[in-house]
């Protein structure tokens, strides 16, 4: 498959690239999702009532299903909130229900919604540069708890870099955050794309958590496992029965309420069918890894990938200048990528580069990133 085409379904992702040029930027994939996905939502749309839906139970067990077949993970189906909306909208709501008194701390660097989101709350946060060594980065966990602290946030795989968190790091987090009577808000919506030649399971926080389970709260969706965000919805380990009646009230104060009709569509039919896809995925992926670390000069990838589709690249190793390095890339060789300043100041000088796309097209685009001269 040369491309999935996506022309006339408003993706932002080619929006933002422009014509000609080919876009590895933002994190959703050009590849298709299981068809069971479609098929669900058509059979859904021949009944012509779209009213109020109610939340399905069911939806529930799939969820702790799901962690148990796929990641060997016990989750207590009570524990489970079926959110009608994304992740971002989700940390919002817990950002505010959390209410810490002492600034939010989250390493850099990292997804921006972190630092936007507290920003949008007026909540005073704490970037902690994260720690690299020869495989990549690994969590600065002495100084994301030193002093103690209310709320700690963290992309697990990490986004942008792919690198999986160790079991160890989570649970040291987790016990940081217990000891200050706070909160670890674990988002792992990469998490089910951690790529089988890694040897080790995604550290899932509420699994690895132990007694300290309860101050810990793990984010996961459906949207970037099956490439589904267009239909944003989410669901949230909550542990701590009080947490999870505080955010139900939160939610229904501004009109919300558990389920959603196409979002419970979408997220069913994934969880019950996409595992074969799934599977099949992730097998891609690290096909599509090797190519792109392979054809990439030394010292460009910052952090070898070990799960999702985002590689974390350092400019200068590709000849870009530090400070404008996306804008010379879409103008002088007709590829866009991610700049690294949208993901904290410690991501100036970097790009975050997708490789979820068909591999004739994947080809083309580093043969335009890396060769020499003008590509278009």
């Amino acid at each position: 498959m040369e491309r999935f085409d996506r022309t006339g379904t408003g993706s932002v992702k080619w929006a933002r690239a422009g014509a000609g040029r080919i876009a590895l930027g933002l994190a959703d994939m050009d590849l298709p999702g299981p068809p069971e996905i479609g098929a669900a939502l058509a059979r859904r749309a021949e009944h012509a009532a779209y009213g109020y839906t109610a939340c399905d139970p069911a939806g529930r067990e799939l969820v702790a299903t799901w962690y148990r077949e796929r990641h060997g993970v016990v989750v207590d189906p009570d524990w489970v909130m079926l959110l009608p909306f994304g992740p971002r909208t989700a940390l919002r709501l817990l950002f505010t229900v959390a209410g810490p008194r002492r600034p939010v701390a989250f390493p850099a660097p990292e997804w921006a919604g972190f630092a936007q989101l507290c920003r949008a709350a007026g909540l005073p946060f704490r970037m902690v540069p994260l720690a690299r060594d020869a495989l990549g980065y690994r969590l600065p966990v002495a100084e994301l708890t030193a002093g103690g602290t209310d709320l700690i946030a963290l992309s697990s795989p990490h986004n942008p870099s792919g690198r999986v968190w160790t079991a160890a790091e989570i649970r040291a987090l987790a016990e940081g955050a217990a000891a200050g009577d706070g909160l670890l808000v674990s988002d792992e919506v990469h998490g089910d794309l951690v790529h089988p030649d890694h040897g080790l399971p995604q550290p899932v926080a509420v699994a690895v958590a132990g007694a300290a389970a309860r101050h810990v709260v793990t984010l996961s969706s459906v949207g970037k496992t099956f490439n589904t965000s267009g239909i944003p919805s989410c669901f949230a380990l909550v542990p701590d029965a009080v947490l999870r009646e505080r955010l139900t009230a939160h939610l229904a104060g501004y009109g919300l309420w558990e389920g959603g009709l196409l979002e419970q569509v979408v997220q069913q039919a994934a969880l019950r069918h996409g595992g074969p896809w799934l599977d099949g995925l992730l097998g891609e992926l690290v096909t599509h890894r090797e190519l792109v670390l392979a054809a990439l000069p030394a010292g460009a990838a910052l952090s070898r990938p070990e799960a999702s589709y985002l590689l974390w690249l350092d400019a200068a190793a590709l000849g870009l200048p530090a400070e404008r390095a996306r804008e010379a890339l879409m103008a002088e060789r007709g590829v866009e990528l991610s700049d690294g300043a949208d993901f904290g100041p410690l991501g100036r000088g970097c790009l975050r580069l997708n490789y979820a796309l068909p591999r004739p097209l994947l080809a083309r685009a580093l043969t335009r990133l890396t060769g020499p001269g003008p590509r278009r």
